[in-house]
């Protein structure tokens, strides 16, 4: 069985062997994303994962991960004498991030398996439960509550509470469990970007690009980066009223785009930097005297680490995706793919959360 499923990886998932397949790492990629769906595609709530699924979950992740055992750098060794041996160790970002992510995911299950005995139900939208105003878990005990939200996610069911709200420590243990989740969101992020940031540019993404950071930020924006004494992204993110993901995604492809532009004018295009080394560099880019450029690509990260930052759920970019699509290395594949659907899980752990949270205040706002 093991011996089949690395066999399909290895073939691009074209077990004729013809050679039509993907490259093994997109596959990894394809695969652990799809795993995701199935084990977690369905789950809609705050409750465990059945067994079967978890046992499917921590099989299939292991097989995807074995295979980073042998993605392994040479290093030197000395022995004291003229004589020096080299030796393997798995590779540093290998050997950093995956046990990290290993531990993420074990955190994640644990908070998932502590909903079981909660003061809080589920009814699904449209039922007679959520329709009656006596109806509920335990009779007497639920009152209709119709939330309505800006956001409101229809096809998710509704989360109620008793007519006298959650006691205080159902909401102090939904606090802790909330922030929880919300650190692992934070740490799956942060690998996932700098496991995007170390990928190559593709070529295909660099043709596309326009010939000045202007053409693709617009006028607006650039005013803002070029001509103001002292930058101030929030600032600039408040000036341009976003209201929808749809246009924070826009922003962040078009700050994106003249950001690469920018940095291919300066020559500092060699390797991508994460987060961190952003937000350090930003100092540093700035004081390099007149180089405009250089000025104009620190204003571009900032800008957009910021925005990344006021906008957690927002999806991946098109440079993201394009380096996904043309990744060949299958350690990145495996870091890149796990992170990502850890980040989106504990996203939905916390929206669930803060969706409980929400009908508690409103049941408790009209008691008062």
């Amino acid at each position: 069985m093991m011996r089949e499923r690395f066999a399909k990886l290895l073939l691009g998932e074209d077990m004729s062997g013809s050679g039509k397949g993907v490259c093994t790492a997109v596959t990894v990629s394809n695969s652990i994303t799809n795993l995701y769906a199935t084990v977690f595609g369905q789950s809609l709530r705050l409750q465990p994962l059945s067994t079967e699924k978890k046992e499917l979950w921590k099989r299939e992740m292991n097989c995807f991960m074995s295979i980073c055992d042998y993605i392994v750098e040479v290093i030197p060794r000395s022995l004291g004498t003229n004589v020096e041996i080299t030796e393997t160790k798995l590779r540093s970002d290998i050997l950093m991030s995956l046990p990290a992510l290993r531990k993420l995911d074990n955190m994640l299950m644990e908070i998932l398996d502590s909903f079981t005995e909660n003061e809080f139900w589920y009814v699904e939208r449209g039922s007679s439960s959520m329709n009656s105003s006596g109806g509920g878990r335990d009779s007497g005990t639920f009152r209709k509550v119709v939330v309505q939200r800006k956001d409101e996610k229809w096809w998710l069911p509704v989360p109620c509470v008793p007519a006298e709200g959650l006691s205080e420590e159902e909401r102090k243990n939904l606090r802790h469990k909330r922030d929880c989740a919300s650190q692992i969101h934070k740490a799956a992020l942060a690998i996932n970007d700098s496991t995007l940031n170390d990928m190559d540019i593709p070529d295909s993404y660099l043709t596309t690009l326009p010939k000045s950071g202007k053409a693709s930020v617009g006028d607006v924006i650039y005013k803002q980066l070029c001509t103001a004494e002292k930058f101030y992204p929030d600032q600039l993110l408040d000036i341009l009223k976003i209201t929808s993901e749809h246009e924070a995604l826009e922003l962040a492809d078009k700050v994106e785009a003249s950001l690469v532009t920018w940095r291919r004018k300066t020559g500092g295009l060699t390797h991508s930097k994460s987060s961190w080394d952003m937000m350090k560099d930003i100092g540093g880019d700035a004081d390099r005297g007149n180089d405009k450029n250089h000025i104009l690509a620190a204003r571009a990260r900032s800008l957009l680490f910021c925005l990344k930052q006021r906008y957690p759920e927002l999806s991946q970019t098109s440079l993201d995706i394009c380096k996904i699509q043309f990744n060949r290395d299958v350690g990145k594949a495996v870091l890149e793919s796990y992170s990502r659907v850890l980040e989106g899980l504990a996203y939905n752990v916390v929206s669930w959360i803060d969706d409980v949270l929400y009908v508690d205040r409103t049941v408790r706002n009209r008691e008062d």
